[in-house]
Protein backbone atom coordinates (compact mmCIF):
# COMPACT_ATOMS: atom_id res chain seq x y z
CA UNK A 1 0.00 0.00 0.00
CA UNK A 2 1.43 3.40 -0.57
CA UNK A 3 1.55 5.50 1.88
CA UNK A 4 2.77 8.89 0.12
CA UNK A 5 -0.56 8.69 -2.39
CA UNK A 6 -2.54 8.36 0.25
CA UNK A 7 -3.17 8.95 3.36
CA UNK A 8 -5.80 6.45 4.36
CA UNK A 9 -3.49 3.45 3.50
CA UNK A 10 -0.86 2.96 6.82
CA UNK A 11 -0.56 6.69 7.78
CA UNK A 12 -2.26 9.49 8.91
CA UNK A 13 -5.59 11.45 7.65
CA UNK A 14 -7.86 14.52 7.85
CA UNK A 15 -10.98 12.79 8.58
CA UNK A 16 -12.78 14.90 11.67
CA UNK A 17 -13.95 12.79 14.02
CA UNK A 18 -14.15 12.46 17.85
CA UNK A 19 -10.73 12.64 19.66
CA UNK A 20 -11.58 10.08 22.22
CA UNK A 21 -11.81 7.85 19.89
CA UNK A 22 -7.91 8.22 18.50
CA UNK A 23 -6.13 5.09 18.25
CA UNK A 24 -3.21 6.43 20.32
CA UNK A 25 -5.47 6.51 23.58
CA UNK A 26 -6.22 2.69 23.58
CA UNK A 27 -4.79 1.24 26.49
CA UNK A 28 -2.85 -1.56 25.40
CA UNK A 29 -1.35 -2.00 21.60
CA UNK A 30 0.51 -4.98 20.69
CA UNK A 31 3.43 -4.45 18.06
CA UNK A 32 3.33 -6.68 15.16
CA UNK A 33 6.76 -6.89 13.93
CA UNK A 34 6.44 -10.72 11.99
CA UNK A 35 3.26 -12.57 10.17
CA UNK A 36 2.17 -15.46 12.86
CA UNK A 37 3.34 -17.92 10.08
CA UNK A 38 6.55 -16.27 8.99
CA UNK A 39 7.03 -14.50 5.90
CA UNK A 40 6.14 -16.43 3.07
CA UNK A 41 8.61 -17.62 -0.27
CA UNK A 42 8.45 -15.38 -3.22
CA UNK A 43 5.80 -16.46 -5.89
CA UNK A 44 8.06 -15.93 -8.87
CA UNK A 45 7.28 -18.30 -11.58
CA UNK A 46 4.46 -20.42 -13.05
CA UNK A 47 4.60 -23.22 -10.97
CA UNK A 48 4.50 -21.79 -7.82
CA UNK A 49 1.31 -19.47 -9.01
CA UNK A 50 -0.89 -22.59 -10.06
CA UNK A 51 0.84 -23.92 -6.80
CA UNK A 52 -0.61 -20.77 -4.76
CA UNK A 53 -3.58 -20.70 -6.84
CA UNK A 54 -4.49 -24.00 -5.58
CA UNK A 55 -4.20 -22.89 -2.36
CA UNK A 56 -6.12 -20.41 -2.17
CA UNK A 57 -8.70 -22.19 -4.05
CA UNK A 58 -9.01 -24.67 -1.03
CA UNK A 59 -9.34 -22.08 1.44
CA UNK A 60 -12.16 -20.77 2.92
CA UNK A 61 -14.06 -17.53 4.02
CA UNK A 62 -13.05 -13.96 2.33
CA UNK A 63 -9.72 -13.25 0.72
CA UNK A 64 -7.33 -10.10 1.59
CA UNK A 65 -5.91 -8.56 -1.19
CA UNK A 66 -3.35 -5.93 -1.97
CA UNK A 67 -0.95 -4.33 -4.25
CA UNK A 68 2.28 -2.63 -4.23
CA UNK A 69 3.19 -0.15 -6.97
CA UNK A 70 6.28 2.45 -7.43
CA UNK A 71 4.40 5.35 -7.48
CA UNK A 72 7.09 8.61 -7.98
CA UNK A 73 9.64 6.09 -9.40
CA UNK A 74 8.15 4.59 -12.41
CA UNK A 75 5.31 6.22 -15.28
CA UNK A 76 3.30 2.99 -15.18
CA UNK A 77 0.89 1.75 -12.35
CA UNK A 78 1.41 -1.59 -12.69
CA UNK A 79 1.61 -3.49 -9.82
CA UNK A 80 5.06 -5.14 -8.80
CA UNK A 81 4.01 -6.76 -6.10
CA UNK A 82 0.09 -8.80 -4.70
CA UNK A 83 -0.05 -9.93 -1.73
CA UNK A 84 -3.57 -12.63 -0.58
CA UNK A 85 -4.29 -14.01 2.35
CA UNK A 86 -7.10 -16.49 3.08
CA UNK A 87 -8.23 -18.37 6.05
CA UNK A 88 -7.39 -22.35 5.24
CA UNK A 89 -4.35 -21.45 3.09
CA UNK A 90 -2.17 -18.85 4.31
CA UNK A 91 -0.12 -16.06 2.80
CA UNK A 92 1.12 -15.54 -0.53
CA UNK A 93 3.36 -12.48 -2.03
CA UNK A 94 2.88 -12.52 -5.78
CA UNK A 95 5.78 -11.06 -8.38
CA UNK A 96 3.63 -10.74 -11.40
CA UNK A 97 6.15 -9.50 -13.31
CA UNK A 98 8.52 -12.28 -12.92
CA UNK A 99 4.75 -14.29 -13.55
CA UNK A 100 4.53 -12.90 -16.89
CA UNK A 101 1.97 -9.75 -15.72
CA UNK A 102 -0.99 -12.27 -15.62
CA UNK A 103 -2.59 -13.96 -12.67
CA UNK A 104 -5.63 -15.16 -14.61
CA UNK A 105 -5.24 -18.28 -12.56
CA UNK A 106 -5.54 -16.79 -8.90
CA UNK A 107 -8.79 -14.84 -10.60
CA UNK A 108 -10.25 -18.09 -11.46
CA UNK A 109 -9.41 -20.29 -8.18
CA UNK A 110 -11.38 -17.01 -6.57
CA UNK A 111 -14.38 -16.86 -8.08
CA UNK A 112 -17.13 -15.63 -6.12
CA UNK A 113 -15.14 -15.06 -3.22
CA UNK A 114 -15.55 -11.46 -1.55
CA UNK A 115 -12.28 -9.39 -1.84
CA UNK A 116 -11.15 -7.58 1.27
CA UNK A 117 -9.00 -4.18 0.35
CA UNK A 118 -8.06 -1.20 2.03
CA UNK A 119 -8.68 1.66 0.02
CA UNK A 120 -9.94 -0.83 -3.01
CA UNK A 121 -9.84 2.25 -5.72
CA UNK A 122 -6.23 2.73 -5.77
CA UNK A 123 -5.41 -1.18 -6.15
CA UNK A 124 -8.22 -2.67 -8.47
CA UNK A 125 -6.72 -0.78 -11.72
CA UNK A 126 -3.38 -2.64 -10.85
CA UNK A 127 -5.04 -5.19 -10.11
CA UNK A 128 -7.56 -5.84 -13.58
CA UNK A 129 -3.86 -5.35 -15.57
CA UNK A 130 -2.67 -8.35 -14.73
CA UNK A 131 -6.36 -10.17 -14.73
CA UNK A 132 -7.71 -10.22 -11.19
CA UNK A 133 -10.97 -8.35 -10.86
CA UNK A 134 -13.13 -9.65 -7.88
CA UNK A 135 -16.82 -10.54 -7.76
CA UNK A 136 -17.90 -9.22 -4.60
CA UNK A 137 -15.85 -6.23 -2.51
CA UNK A 138 -15.30 -5.44 0.81
CA UNK A 139 -13.16 -2.12 1.31
CA UNK A 140 -12.22 -1.37 5.07
CA UNK A 141 -11.19 2.19 4.64
CA UNK A 142 -14.56 3.20 2.75
CA UNK A 143 -16.53 1.31 5.61
CA UNK A 144 -14.26 3.01 8.09
CA UNK A 145 -15.48 6.62 6.46
CA UNK A 146 -19.19 5.23 6.64
CA UNK A 147 -18.73 4.37 10.19
CA UNK A 148 -17.13 7.88 11.30
CA UNK A 149 -13.43 6.56 12.66
CA UNK A 150 -11.76 9.81 12.73
CA UNK A 151 -8.81 8.16 10.97
CA UNK A 152 -9.06 5.50 8.72
CA UNK A 153 -6.00 4.95 7.49
CA UNK A 154 -4.95 0.99 8.09
CA UNK A 155 -2.37 1.35 10.95
CA UNK A 156 -4.97 3.95 12.69
CA UNK A 157 -7.69 1.14 12.35
CA UNK A 158 -5.98 -1.55 13.32
CA UNK A 159 -5.12 -0.13 16.65
CA UNK A 160 -8.05 1.50 17.11
CA UNK A 161 -9.62 -2.08 16.43
CA UNK A 162 -7.50 -4.64 16.73
CA UNK A 163 -4.96 -3.27 19.78
CA UNK A 164 -2.14 -4.23 17.24
CA UNK A 165 0.58 -1.19 15.59
CA UNK A 166 1.79 -2.47 12.42
CA UNK A 167 5.17 -2.16 10.96
CA UNK A 168 5.40 1.37 8.69
CA UNK A 169 8.28 2.52 6.71
CA UNK A 170 8.27 1.05 3.17
CA UNK A 171 5.09 2.27 1.48
CA UNK A 172 6.64 4.55 -0.40
CA UNK A 173 9.17 2.73 -1.47
CA UNK A 174 10.35 1.62 -5.66
CA UNK A 175 8.31 -1.84 -5.71
CA UNK A 176 10.03 -2.50 -8.70
CA UNK A 177 13.07 -2.68 -7.53
CA UNK A 178 14.57 -6.56 -7.69
CA UNK A 179 15.44 -8.45 -5.55
CA UNK A 180 12.84 -7.21 -3.06
CA UNK A 181 14.84 -6.88 0.42
CA UNK A 182 13.51 -9.09 3.37
CA UNK A 183 12.16 -6.26 5.41
CA UNK A 184 9.58 -4.96 2.35
CA UNK A 185 8.50 -8.52 2.15
CA UNK A 186 7.90 -8.63 5.98
CA UNK A 187 5.68 -5.36 6.01
CA UNK A 188 4.05 -6.65 2.77
CA UNK A 189 2.76 -9.84 4.05
CA UNK A 190 1.58 -7.50 7.63
CA UNK A 191 -0.50 -5.73 5.25
CA UNK A 192 -2.88 -8.71 4.80
CA UNK A 193 -2.24 -10.13 8.05
CA UNK A 194 -5.50 -9.06 9.51
CA UNK A 195 -7.46 -7.43 6.71
CA UNK A 196 -10.19 -9.85 7.25
CA UNK A 197 -10.28 -9.46 11.27
CA UNK A 198 -10.56 -5.74 10.52
CA UNK A 199 -13.38 -6.60 7.81
CA UNK A 200 -15.35 -8.26 10.54
CA UNK A 201 -14.69 -5.18 13.30
CA UNK A 202 -15.41 -2.73 10.64
CA UNK A 203 -18.54 -4.80 9.50
CA UNK A 204 -19.90 -4.91 13.50
CA UNK A 205 -19.78 -1.17 13.57
CA UNK A 206 -21.71 -0.55 10.14
CA UNK A 207 -24.48 -2.90 11.47
CA UNK A 208 -25.28 -1.64 14.96
CA UNK A 209 -24.99 1.60 12.94
CA UNK A 210 -27.89 0.39 10.71
CA UNK A 211 -25.22 1.35 7.57
CA UNK A 212 -24.85 -2.27 6.28
CA UNK A 213 -26.51 -1.59 2.90
CA UNK A 214 -24.68 2.08 2.90
CA UNK A 215 -21.71 0.37 3.12
CA UNK A 216 -22.79 -2.61 0.29
CA UNK A 217 -24.01 0.36 -2.50
CA UNK A 218 -20.33 1.82 -2.05
CA UNK A 219 -18.41 -1.12 -2.52
CA UNK A 220 -20.65 -2.24 -5.61
CA UNK A 221 -19.63 1.02 -6.87
CA UNK A 222 -15.93 1.31 -6.31
CA UNK A 223 -15.73 -2.59 -7.71
CA UNK A 224 -17.94 -1.44 -10.97
CA UNK A 225 -16.36 1.90 -11.52
CA UNK A 226 -14.69 2.63 -14.94
CA UNK A 227 -11.78 4.04 -15.65
CA UNK A 228 -11.38 7.75 -15.56
CA UNK A 229 -11.56 9.45 -18.86
CA UNK A 230 -8.32 10.87 -20.23
CA UNK A 231 -8.47 14.74 -18.98
CA UNK A 232 -8.51 17.07 -21.54
CA UNK A 233 -5.24 18.94 -21.24
CA UNK A 234 -3.20 17.47 -18.41
CA UNK A 235 -0.63 19.46 -18.95
CA UNK A 236 -2.33 22.20 -17.04
CA UNK A 237 -1.92 19.90 -13.75
CA UNK A 238 1.85 21.03 -13.74
CA UNK A 239 2.67 22.54 -10.40
CA UNK A 240 2.96 25.65 -10.17
CA UNK A 241 1.42 26.83 -13.59
CA UNK A 242 -1.14 28.94 -11.70
CA UNK A 243 2.12 31.07 -12.03
CA UNK A 244 1.34 31.73 -15.44
CA UNK A 245 -1.03 33.64 -17.32
CA UNK A 246 0.60 34.50 -20.51
CA UNK A 247 -0.96 32.19 -23.43
CA UNK A 248 2.69 32.20 -24.77
CA UNK A 249 3.96 31.05 -22.10
CA UNK A 250 1.53 28.23 -21.22
CA UNK A 251 2.45 27.23 -24.75
CA UNK A 252 5.90 26.30 -23.74
CA UNK A 253 4.56 24.31 -20.27
CA UNK A 254 2.65 22.24 -23.03
CA UNK A 255 5.03 21.70 -24.95
CA UNK A 256 7.71 20.92 -22.37
CA UNK A 257 5.15 18.79 -20.34
CA UNK A 258 4.41 16.69 -23.64
CA UNK A 259 8.13 16.13 -24.13
CA UNK A 260 8.52 14.82 -20.61
CA UNK A 261 5.60 12.73 -20.91
CA UNK A 262 6.61 11.28 -24.06
CA UNK A 263 9.71 10.39 -23.03
CA UNK A 264 8.78 8.81 -19.34
CA UNK A 265 6.62 6.97 -20.62
CA UNK A 266 9.17 4.82 -23.61
CA UNK A 267 11.79 4.36 -20.69
CA UNK A 268 8.58 4.00 -17.13
CA UNK A 269 10.02 6.64 -15.60
CA UNK A 270 7.68 8.84 -13.13
CA UNK A 271 7.75 12.34 -15.15
CA UNK A 272 8.92 14.40 -12.43
CA UNK A 273 12.28 11.98 -11.81
CA UNK A 274 13.25 13.43 -15.88
CA UNK A 275 12.42 16.99 -15.51
CA UNK A 276 11.07 18.00 -12.27
CA UNK A 277 7.68 20.67 -12.96
CA UNK A 278 9.10 23.63 -11.25
CA UNK A 279 11.84 23.04 -14.12
CA UNK A 280 9.07 23.14 -16.15
CA UNK A 281 7.34 26.47 -14.92
CA UNK A 282 10.64 28.45 -14.53
CA UNK A 283 11.60 27.76 -18.29
CA UNK A 284 8.69 29.69 -19.31
CA UNK A 285 8.40 32.14 -17.22
CA UNK A 286 12.48 32.98 -17.79
CA UNK A 287 11.80 32.60 -21.25
CA UNK A 288 15.60 31.76 -22.07
CA UNK A 289 16.46 33.10 -25.58
CA UNK A 290 18.99 30.47 -26.27
CA UNK A 291 19.64 26.52 -25.46
CA UNK A 292 23.20 28.05 -23.53
CA UNK A 293 20.82 30.12 -21.64
CA UNK A 294 18.59 27.21 -20.99
CA UNK A 295 21.28 24.79 -19.61
CA UNK A 296 22.43 27.58 -17.55
CA UNK A 297 19.41 27.66 -15.37
CA UNK A 298 18.96 25.70 -12.21
CA UNK A 299 18.03 22.49 -12.72
CA UNK A 300 18.70 22.07 -16.47
CA UNK A 301 22.70 22.62 -15.70
CA UNK A 302 22.66 19.31 -14.12
CA UNK A 303 24.59 16.58 -15.77
CA UNK A 304 21.26 14.32 -16.24
CA UNK A 305 19.44 17.23 -18.09
CA UNK A 306 21.99 18.73 -20.01
CA UNK A 307 22.10 15.06 -22.03
CA UNK A 308 18.61 16.40 -22.84
CA UNK A 309 18.87 19.79 -22.86
CA UNK A 310 18.66 19.03 -26.92
CA UNK A 311 15.18 17.45 -26.58
CA UNK A 312 13.96 20.45 -24.06
CA UNK A 313 15.40 23.30 -26.28
CA UNK A 314 13.16 21.74 -29.17
CA UNK A 315 9.95 21.63 -27.25
CA UNK A 316 10.79 25.68 -26.44
CA UNK A 317 11.19 26.25 -30.10
CA UNK A 318 8.16 24.70 -31.28
CA UNK A 319 6.24 26.36 -29.03
CA UNK A 320 7.33 29.59 -29.77
CA UNK A 321 7.20 28.90 -33.95
CA UNK A 322 3.23 28.14 -32.83
CA UNK A 323 0.33 31.30 -34.06
CA UNK A 324 -1.69 32.62 -31.56
CA UNK A 325 -4.43 30.46 -32.63
CA UNK A 326 -2.29 27.68 -31.86
CA UNK A 327 -1.25 29.22 -28.06
CA UNK A 328 -3.49 27.29 -25.33
CA UNK A 329 -6.29 29.53 -22.96
CA UNK A 330 -4.95 31.90 -20.57
CA UNK A 331 -7.48 29.48 -18.66
CA UNK A 332 -9.40 25.86 -18.97
CA UNK A 333 -12.34 25.72 -20.52
CA UNK A 334 -14.79 25.59 -17.82
CA UNK A 335 -15.97 22.10 -16.81
CA UNK A 336 -19.34 22.35 -14.36
CA UNK A 337 -20.04 25.29 -12.25
CA UNK A 338 -17.70 27.96 -11.71
CA UNK A 339 -16.12 28.27 -8.43
CA UNK A 340 -18.13 28.12 -5.17
CA UNK A 341 -16.59 31.66 -3.75
CA UNK A 342 -18.16 33.51 -7.11
CA UNK A 343 -21.53 32.09 -6.90
CA UNK A 344 -22.62 35.37 -4.93
CA UNK A 345 -21.80 38.12 -8.16
CA UNK A 346 -22.74 35.43 -10.74
CA UNK A 347 -25.76 33.89 -9.49
CA UNK A 348 -26.91 34.73 -5.78
CA UNK A 349 -29.67 32.56 -6.04
CA UNK A 350 -27.60 29.70 -6.78
CA UNK A 351 -25.60 30.61 -3.95
CA UNK A 352 -28.51 30.80 -1.03
CA UNK A 353 -29.07 27.48 -2.60
CA UNK A 354 -25.66 26.47 -2.02
CA UNK A 355 -25.31 27.02 1.52
CA UNK A 356 -28.61 26.04 2.57
CA UNK A 357 -27.69 22.52 1.16
CA UNK A 358 -24.44 22.81 2.95
CA UNK A 359 -25.93 23.25 6.33
CA UNK A 360 -28.59 20.85 5.89
CA UNK A 361 -25.46 18.16 4.79
CA UNK A 362 -23.58 19.41 7.79
CA UNK A 363 -26.56 18.52 9.91
CA UNK A 364 -27.16 14.99 8.51
CA UNK A 365 -23.56 14.18 8.65
CA UNK A 366 -23.65 15.15 12.61
CA UNK A 367 -26.83 12.85 13.28
CA UNK A 368 -25.47 10.30 11.13
CA UNK A 369 -21.62 10.31 12.13
CA UNK A 370 -21.06 10.06 8.41
CA UNK A 371 -18.77 12.96 6.53
CA UNK A 372 -20.67 14.80 4.17
CA UNK A 373 -18.23 14.45 1.43
CA UNK A 374 -19.41 10.41 1.85
CA UNK A 375 -23.15 11.19 2.11
CA UNK A 376 -23.31 13.07 -1.07
CA UNK A 377 -19.93 14.32 -2.73
CA UNK A 378 -19.47 18.29 -2.80
CA UNK A 379 -19.30 18.03 -6.84
CA UNK A 380 -22.55 16.93 -7.12
CA UNK A 381 -24.37 18.94 -4.71
CA UNK A 382 -22.59 21.77 -6.36
CA UNK A 383 -23.99 20.82 -9.71
CA UNK A 384 -27.52 20.54 -8.57
CA UNK A 385 -27.42 23.38 -6.66
CA UNK A 386 -26.36 25.20 -9.67
CA UNK A 387 -28.73 24.20 -12.48
CA UNK A 388 -31.70 22.68 -10.07
CA UNK A 389 -34.42 20.13 -11.23
CA UNK A 390 -37.33 22.56 -13.05
CA UNK A 391 -40.35 23.47 -10.37
CA UNK A 392 -42.08 20.35 -11.46
CA UNK A 393 -39.46 17.76 -11.04
CA UNK A 394 -38.14 20.07 -7.43
CA UNK A 395 -39.86 18.01 -4.70
CA UNK A 396 -37.92 15.28 -2.67
CA UNK A 397 -38.20 12.26 -5.63
CA UNK A 398 -37.54 15.17 -8.59
CA UNK A 399 -34.26 15.78 -6.78
CA UNK A 400 -33.68 11.85 -6.38
CA UNK A 401 -33.65 11.66 -9.70
CA UNK A 402 -31.29 14.05 -10.26
CA UNK A 403 -29.42 12.60 -8.18
CA UNK A 404 -29.16 9.39 -9.32
CA UNK A 405 -28.69 10.97 -12.92
CA UNK A 406 -25.78 12.24 -11.45
CA UNK A 407 -24.30 8.98 -9.87
CA UNK A 408 -25.90 8.79 -6.33
CA UNK A 409 -26.00 5.80 -4.98
CA UNK A 410 -29.71 5.11 -3.46
CA UNK A 411 -28.85 5.25 0.33
CA UNK A 412 -27.27 9.04 -0.73
CA UNK A 413 -30.44 9.72 -2.46
CA UNK A 414 -32.90 8.60 0.11
CA UNK A 415 -30.96 10.38 2.85
CA UNK A 416 -30.21 13.43 1.01
CA UNK A 417 -33.12 14.32 -1.50
CA UNK A 418 -35.62 15.47 1.07
CA UNK A 419 -32.98 18.27 2.71
CA UNK A 420 -31.48 19.34 -0.68
CA UNK A 421 -35.18 19.36 -2.23
CA UNK A 422 -35.91 22.27 0.66
CA UNK A 423 -32.70 24.24 0.22
CA UNK A 424 -32.91 24.10 -3.76
CA UNK A 425 -36.30 25.73 -2.05
CA UNK A 426 -34.70 28.70 -0.65
CA UNK A 427 -35.51 32.02 -2.03
CA UNK A 428 -32.62 34.26 -3.32
CA UNK A 429 -31.42 37.00 -1.37
CA UNK A 430 -33.30 40.56 -1.98
CA UNK A 431 -30.94 42.66 -3.98
CA UNK A 432 -29.59 45.94 -2.81
CA UNK A 433 -30.83 48.55 -4.71
CA UNK A 434 -27.82 50.99 -3.91
CA UNK A 435 -25.34 48.51 -4.48
CA UNK A 436 -25.76 49.29 -7.85
CA UNK A 437 -24.97 44.66 -8.75
CA UNK A 438 -27.78 43.51 -10.74
CA UNK A 439 -26.41 39.93 -10.63
CA UNK A 440 -24.11 38.96 -13.40
CA UNK A 441 -24.94 36.14 -15.76
CA UNK A 442 -24.51 32.69 -14.55
CA UNK A 443 -22.87 30.96 -17.80
CA UNK A 444 -20.19 34.05 -17.15
CA UNK A 445 -16.81 31.90 -16.39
Amino acid sequence: MTADTDPARRGQDDTPGDPADDPADDAAVVDLLEPAEGVPPLVADRAALSDAAAALDSGHGPVAVDAERASGYRYSARAYLVQLRREGAGTFLVDPIACGGDLGVLDEALRGVEWVLHAASQDLACLAEVGMRPDSLFDTELAGRLVGYPRVGLGPLTEHLLGVRLQKGHGAADWSRRPLPDDWLTYAALDVELLVPLREAVAADLERQGKTTWAQQEFEAVRLAPPPPPRAEPWRRTSGVHKIRRPAALAVVRELWGSRDELAATRDVAPGRLLPDAAIVDAALREPARRDDLVAMPVFRGRAQRRLADRWWSAIERARALPRTGWPASAPPPDGPPPAHRWGDKDPAAAARLAAARAALAGLSERTGTPVENLVTPDLVRRLCWAPPPDADADADGVAAALAELGARPWQAELAAPLLAEALRVPAPEADPDSGDHGGDPQDS
